[in-house]
C-alpha cells in the first residue's frame, strides 16, 4: 500500500512539474527574437534522465533556452526509440530487457515542445550486425566501422552500466556491447545527417563519455566543430561547462591568481562545513552522519608506529579513463599498495571504500569490498578495511596520518588542504597543479612510498597547500556555475529537480542572468565559462 501511494505521489509531482515545464517552454518560444543567424546550436542529451528532470538535463535545457533568447536558433537532437539499448535504460541483470522508451520519449516531448527537434529512430544495419556476431570481447573493444572507433566510444558507458571495469567474457556482456555498438552507429548516421542539414556553429552534449553523446561529439569534432560538454559542478545546483572533456574537469588557472583575504575567508567557511560532512554532489548526500574515530580504532592504532589512510574511488566512474595513466586501473594500484603494506608491518594501512560504491541503485558490481575479500585483507594485522557504509571521519584519520594515499578521489585535494602529504596513484582534476606527490610510473610510486614509510617525518612542500587552495577556490567559485536561483529539488528522486515557481521566460535571458550570460557567451563566442568573482 505504501509503495502504491508513493508511486501515485511521484506521478503527481512529475505531472505538475511537467505542466509547468510546458508553460515555460511555450513562454520561451514566444519570447525568442527572430534569429540573427541561420546557423543553430545543436544540443544533445540522451544519458542523464529517463523520467523527470535530472540536474544535467535541467542545465542543458536552461542553456538551450538562453541561447535561443539570445537570438540564435537551437536544434535539439533527441532519441525516439533510436537506441537498441541506452545506458540509463540498461538492465544490468538482464541486458535483453528493452529500455523504457515510451516514458522517456513522453518526457522528451514535454521538454522539447515548441522547440525545433530532430528526432531519430532505430534502424538496423545488417552488415554491421553480421560483422559483430563472431567477435569476442577484446575484438569488440577494438572494433571500428567505416573509420569510426565504435568500440572505444562505447566502452566507458558499458562499464558504467554494468558497474564494473573488468568485463566478463560471456554472452550477456557481448550481447549488450553489440547493442551499444549498433546504437552508436545509428547516432553517427543520424547526427551526420543533422549536421549536413543545419551546419551548426556549435554542439553541446552532456558528459561526452556515454556512447550516444560520445558518438555525436566524435562526429562533430571530425568536422572541426566546437563541442561543449557539461557535468555537475562541485557545489550543489552548480554546472561545469567546457570545450574539453567535462569528466576530466580541465581548469586553466592563471599563474598570477592568488586568493584575496576575503576569498580566503570564503573558502575556509566552505571547508568548515565540508569537513563536518555537510556536503552533497549531483544531489547526493554521501554522509548521512560523520562519526569520530572510536576507542577501539584508537586502541588498535596505538600498536603501530604510524598510520596511512588509503582512499579509493568507484571503479566504473567516468573519471576513471582519464585517471588510468600510471596504473591500468585502480585495482592494479591497490594491489601495489597491498604489497607495500605487507612489507611494512609497523604501519597501519586503513583502506577506505568510496561512499558512492554502495549507493542504492548504483551499487558497484566490482567493488573494493570484493577486492579486499579476494586478497585476504582482513587477515592482515596491519591492514584495516573500512566499508563504504561506515561513516567515520576520514578527516580525523587524515589528521593522524603520516601521509595519505589516494587514487584520484577529491579527498586527496582535501588532505593537501589540511597540510598532509598526499601520494596520488591516478591522474586527478587537482593534479593539474602541483598539489600532491604524483609519481609517473608504478615503480616510482613504490619507491616514493618506501621513502615516506621509512622517513622519520614526511612534509609536503608549502606550495602544495597553497596550490590546493587556489585550485579548490577556482573550482568552487569560478568554474562551478550556480543554478540555485532557477532550480530546486523535485521532492521525488535525489539529483532530480524542477524549476522554481518564480521562474519565467525572462529568467533565461542572458541579459538577466550572469550565469546564463557566461554560458551563452562560452557557447556562442568562445568564452571561458568562468564566473567573475
Amino acid at each position: 500500500m505504501i509503495r502504491v501511494r508513493r508511486g501515485l505521489e511521484r506521478r503527481l509531482k512529475h505531472a505538475r512539474a511537467n505542466q509547468r515545464l510546458m508553460r515555460l517552454a511555450e513562454e520561451v518560444a514566444r519570447s525568442a527574437p527572430v534569429p540573427v543567424s541561420a546557423q543553430p546550436v545543436v544540443f544533445f542529451n540522451a544519458s542523464t534522465r529517463l523520467l523527470g528532470m535530472s540536474l544535467n538535463a535541467a542545465y542543458q535545457l536552461a542553456a538551450s533556452w538562453s541561447v535561443r533568447l539570445a537570438g540564435v536558433p537551437v536544434v535539439h537532437f533527441a532519441c525516439q526509440g533510436g537506441l537498441s539499448r541506452c545506458v540509463l535504460g540498461t538492465n544490468s541483470a538482464d541486458p535483453a530487457v528493452l529500455p523504457p522508451c515510451p516514458g522517456c520519449i513522453a518526457q522528451s516531448r514535454v521538454v522539447h515542445q515548441h522547440h525545433e527537434t530532430h528526432w531519430f529512430t532505430f534502424k538496423a544495419d545488417e552488415g554491421l550486425e553480421e560483422a559483430l556476431k563472431p567477435l569476442d570481447l577484446q575484438s569488440l573493444m577494438a572494433f571500428e566501422w567505416q573509420g569510426v572507433p565504435l568500440g572505444a566510444l562505447c566502452l566507458p558507458g558499458l562499464r558504467w552500466a554494468l558497474r564494473r571495469h573488468h568485463l566478463a567474457e560471456d554472452d550477456s556482456t557481448r550481447f549488450l556491447y553489440r547493442q551499444y555498438l549498433i546504437s552508436a552507429w545509428r547516432v553517427v548516421e543520424e547526427f551526420r545527417r543533422l549536421l549536413d542539414a543545419t551546419n551548426p556553429r556549435a554542439v553541446v552534449v552532456f558528459n561526452g563519455m556515454f556512447y550516444p553523446e560520445a558518438a555525436a561529439r566524435w562526429v562533430a569534432r571530425q568536422r572541426g566543430l566546437r563541442v561543449i560538454t557539461h557535468e555537475v559542478g562541485l557545489r550543489p545546483f552548480t554546472a561545469f561547462f567546457t570545450t574539453g572533456e567535462a569528466t576530466a574537469y580541465p581548469i586553466d588557472i592563471p599563474e598570477t591568481f592568488a586568493l584575496s583575504p576575503e576569498q580566503e575567508v570564503r573558502l575556509d567557511a566552505y571547508l568548515e562545513q565540508r569537513w563536518q560532512g555537510n556536503f552533497s554532489m549531483a544531489g547526493i548526500r554521501f554522509w548521512p552522519e560523520m562519526r569520530r574515530l572510536d576507542e577501539a580504532f584508537l586502541e588498535r592504532l596505538s600498536h603501530f608506529r604510524q598510520v596511512v589512510p588509503v582512499f579509493t574511488n568507484v571503479i566504473f566512474d567516468t573519471s576513471q579513463p582519464h585517471s588510468n595513466v600510471v596504473f591500468p586501473h585502480m585495482f592494479a594500484w591497490l594491489d601495489l599498495v597491498l604489497e607495500i603494506a605487507r612489507a611494512h608491518p609497523e604501519t597501519l594501512f586503513v583502506i577506505r571504500a568510496h561512499p558512492d560504491e554502495s549507493r542504492p541503485g548504483k551499487e558497484s558490481r566490482e567493488s573494493v569490498a570484493a577486492w579486499a575479500e579476494s586478497r585476504g585483507v582482513r587477515s592482515l594485522p596491519n591492514v584495516l578495511y573500512v566499508d563504504s557504509r561506515e561513516y567515520f571521519s576520514s578527516y580525523e584519520l587524515i589528521q593522524r596520518s603520516k601521509f595519505v594515499m589516494v587514487y584520484n578521489s577529491t579527498i586527496g585535494l582535501e588532505a593537501s588542504l589540511m597540510g598532509a602529504p598526499v601520494l596520488c596513484g591516478g591522474k586527478a582534476r587537482f593534479t593539474q597543479l602541483p598539489t600532491v606527490f604524483f609519481p609517473q610510473s608504478a615503480e616510482e610510486y613504490r619507491q616514493q612510498a618506501e621513502v615516506f614509510l621509512t622517513a622519520d617525518q614526511v612534509t609536503a612542500p608549502p606550495e602544495f597547500r597553497a596550490n590546493a587552495r587556489r585550485f579548490l577556490y577556482y573550482q568552487l567559485y569560478r568554474t562551478s556555475l550556480p543554478f540555485d536561483d532557477l532550480l530546486e529539488e523535485d521532492g521525488v528522486w535525489p539529483g532530480y529537480v524542477r524549476f522554481k515557481d518564480h521562474v519565467k521566460a525572462a529568467s533565461f535571458d542572458p541579459r538577466n542572468s550572469r550565469v546564463l550570460r557566461v554560458i551563452t557567451e562560452g557557447i556562442l563566442n568562445g568564452g571561458n565559462f568562468l564566473l567573475e568573482d
